[in-house]
């Protein structure tokens, strides 16, 4: 019937030229295989079914078509499917055949080539037209020759004109359904090919991005761990040589060997304190209050040896349900505290210091007041807002933590240091599922 322009999927696209070039032989030799086979089968019979006179006329019908064929197989090469040129071939060619199955019925052989050709010959709209012709001319020949000699060869005629008509259209649909689905998987496979590469270059892209986000991820790991052990120096370290050297201070003022003494001593346990907590600082360890004390224990040694060695009135004051603590939420609580009882009595000029730490629930808060000068917060100097120090070193703690750091002071109206952090326990030994 029409032509397979895609066969089946064999393999690949090298299967499918290779069905291609047998059709285009069959397209540039099959007519004069078929014309020749026709003719010699007619020649057989032309005693029985022509007169001499019909016989000239068959061979003059059969020299015109070896001559249309001569010159369509060297014009095919030149013309595009459908248009008017293979049009006007595949319409000489069937009156042709349609003549010869007049004068011998055996010429239906050649006219049986409108089956094969008519798709790319003929524009879509006008192949039924041709497939119905050649139907026509196959079922006369196959109902006895054309024009039909009685009734009952009529008859014949028909229903194999329908027969013939309806396993043209058939083969027809199914050979346009099949190249329909050759398209679209041929379709499929080019797409899939795109994306394959798009993917590809996907993959590489995001080769180079995971290595960048490694690097810059390692940057950032460096980066923390510097404003870590800058903060921890800031909290322990430089707190502890100033109280040191204030003690020192105090102790080589006073004449009085006993206070002197007591001086001395608050300094040397100063500094084995600073000793430890920098060699905690450097483990990122707990500090040393929190390895015997829970938080409010810590805070509530941490607020009394400050007093004393301030000189301020503190009182701390603890609410809610106490609870224990991870360490890392102690250790930021009590960092927090100590910055801001070291800045109110570096700069607050301060009398009096509260300190409340509050349970409340899934959270808990630190609040430090003082009844010192205050200051304007806008007028801050730019390291204590951020870089780790100060009240900027206080948010960052609270930060890492996902808590926040709220301070409220005017100038006169002393400071409000309110630190707000989620209530993460500690893991217990009860909370492990057995192995």
């Amino acid at each position: 019937m029409t032509k397979a322009r895609t066969p089946p999927l064999r393999s690949g696209v090298a299967g499918r030229t290779t069905v291609e070039q047998r059709w285009e032989q069959f397209y540039r030799y099959g007519p004069y295989a078929v014309l020749t086979l026709a003719t010699l089968v007619s020649a057989v019979a032309a005693d029985l079914l022509m007169t001499r006179g019909e016989m000239y006329v068959t061979g003059a019908l059969v020299a015109a078509a070896y001559g249309l064929q001569a010159v369509w197989g060297w014009a095919r090469p030149r013309t595009a499917p459908a248009a008017p040129a293979a049009v006007a071939y595949y319409a000489l060619r069937t009156v042709l055949a349609f003549a010869l199955s007049w004068l011998n019925p055996f010429f239906a052989i050649y006219a049986a080539l409108g089956y094969f050709d008519v798709e790319p010959l003929l524009p879509k709209r006008a192949i039924r037209i041709g497939l119905l012709t050649t139907a026509a001319t196959l079922a006369g020949s196959q109902s006895g020759g054309l024009p039909p000699a009685s009734l009952m060869n009529w008859f014949a005629f028909g229903a194999l004109y329908v027969i013939n008509t309806a396993l043209a259209l058939f083969f027809w649909y199914v050979g346009m359904r099949e190249e329909e689905k050759a398209r679209i998987q041929a379709e499929t496979i080019v797409e899939l090919e795109r994306t394959n590469t798009r993917l590809e270059q996907a993959l590489a892209e995001n080769a180079t991005l995971h290595a960048q986000l490694l690097l810059q991820a390692r940057e950032a790991g460096v980066a923390d761990e510097r404003r870590r052990l800058a903060a921890e120096i800031h909290d322990t370290l430089a707190q502890g040589l100033t109280g040191i050297i204030a003690q020192l201070q105090a102790g080589t003022s006073t004449t009085d060997p006993a206070r002197a003494r007591e001086h001395l001593d608050r300094a040397s346990g100063l500094a084995r304190h600073s000793l430890g907590e920098a060699r905690r600082s450097v483990r990122n360890l707990v500090p040393t209050a929190l390895e015997d004390d829970d938080l409010p224990g810590a805070l509530k040694k941490t607020v009394t040896g400050w007093a004393e060695r301030a000189g301020i009135r503190a009182e701390f004051t603890v609410t809610g349900t106490v609870e224990p603590l991870h360490d890392e939420v102690g250790a930021t609580l009590l960092r927090i505290a100590e910055e801001a009882l070291a800045n109110a009595a570096r700069h607050a000029g301060a009398t009096r210091v509260g300190v409340t730490l509050s349970y409340m629930g899934d959270e808990i808060t630190l609040d430090i007041r003082d009844d010192g000068c205050g200051f304007d917060p806008t007028a801050l100097p730019p390291h204590s807002g951020t870089g780790g120090f100060g009240l900027g070193g206080m948010r960052a703690r609270a930060g890492r933590i996902a808590g926040t750091v709220e301070v409220e002071t005017e100038p006169g109206l002393g400071t409000a240091v309110s630190a707000r952090v989620p209530l993460v326990r500690r893991p217990t030994t009860d909370n492990l599922e057995p192995i």
